[in-house]
C-alpha cells in the first residue's frame, strides 16, 4: 500500500472519530439537561401533592398567652 494512500485514509478515520466524539458529548448533554428538568418536574409535582393531601397546613398560626 501507498504511504500517501495510507496517510489518506487514517487521517479521515481521524476525523470520523472526531465527528463521532462530538455527537456523543452533544447527546450527553442533551441527556443531562432533560434528567434536570424530569428531576425539578418531580420535585414540583410532589409539592403540589403534598399542598393538595394538606392544603391549610402552614397557612394559620394561633397563639394565646
Amino acid at each position: 500500500m501507498h504511504i500517501a494512500a495510507l496517510s489518506m485514509n487514517l487521517s479521515q478515520m481521524k476525523v470520523a472519530q472526531q465527528a463521532s466524539i462530538s455527537v456523543m458529548k452533544m447527546v450527553m448533554d442533551a441527556g443531562q439537561a432533560q434528567m434536570n428538568d424530569m428531576v425539578q418536574m418531580v420535585q414540583e409535582n410532589t409539592k403540589m401533592m403534598e399542598q393538595s393531601v394538606t392544603p391549610n397546613l402552614g397557612k394559620n398560626l394561633d397563639i394565646s398567652l
